[in-house]
């Protein structure tokens, strides 16, 4: 008899157990399909975040006010939340993704500024390594190569430049990708497509580069004036050298 009981108490407790497990397995997979929060994941350029998590999260909770916590996961508007993201001017792209615990995972990589559009009457503008001209940031100055002039200015309007201009990205690009003249031009001066002007962080010379085009030998004949006229006649010794005629140097 004593044995019949403790084979029912054994059975009682082994059926309680698995039901207590089947209510909580249950209750896993329901909170595992409803929404539980968000993860954002934002790739810097160089260590520096010119778009905050911040800034991602009060986005999200302005234009998207019903995604809380219970909300189902296939209620979460996935491709509204990539758009929306997607429209703020440092976000190069978005990958939404959730997870298994409904965590929804933000991975945000930023465009990169690669020169600066300065405007002595107006807001600055970023061009970026896509040939973006986007707004400057509140979070983050870039110190990068600067462009003034009235072209420079029209590029503003036109939002990028690679349409009207390709060649201006070409030079721009050619200066910040080597180390010497990346830290020796500090400014383009952009007046027309034809009327480029260079000023330098060493020397008052202003440098006369005439259009964006034969970069590479134009470069090669400000270094010989580098080399070879500015250690005869002195750093001073000029305030205009022009290399915009092809295969001259004209020091004045």
């Amino acid at each position: 008899m004593k044995k019949a009981n403790l084979k029912k108490i054994v059975a009682f407790v082994v059926l309680s157990l698995v039901l207590v497990g089947f209510i909580g397995f249950v209750e896993k997979q329901t909170l595992y399909k409803t929404f539980q929060g968000t993860e954002i994941d934002i790739e810097g350029v160089s260590g520096v975040y010119f778009v905050e998590d911040a800034e991602i999260a009060k986005i999200l909770k302005e234009a998207f006010p019903d995604l809380k916590a219970g909300l189902m996961l296939e209620e979460v508007p996935m491709k509204a939340i990539e758009t929306r993201l997607l429209g703020h001017p440092f976000v190069k792209s978005v990958e939404a993704m959730l997870g298994q615990k409904g965590i929804l995972n933000l991975k945000i990589s930023q465009h990169q500024p690669i020169a600066r559009i300065a405007q002595p009457m107006g807001a600055d503008g970023y061009i970026t390594t896509e040939g973006k001209v986007i707004p400057t940031s509140t979070s983050y100055t870039s110190r990068v190569l600067i462009l003034e002039g009235d072209y420079a200015e029209r590029l503003m309007d036109k939002g990028e430049i690679n349409a009207d201009m390709p060649e201006l990205m070409d030079l721009i690009t050619f200066i910040t990708e080597d180390e010497f003249w990346n830290a020796q031009i500090t400014e383009l001066e952009v007046n027309s497509k034809d009327n480029i002007r260079l000023f330098q962080q060493v020397g008052r010379q202003i440098i006369e580069f005439g259009d964006a085009h034969d970069i590479e030998n134009k470069f090669d004949r400000i270094s010989v004036f580098y080399k070879e006229i500015l250690p005869r006649k002195g750093w001073n010794a000029y305030n205009r050298v022009s290399v915009k005629f092809k295969d001259q140097i004209v020091c004045e």
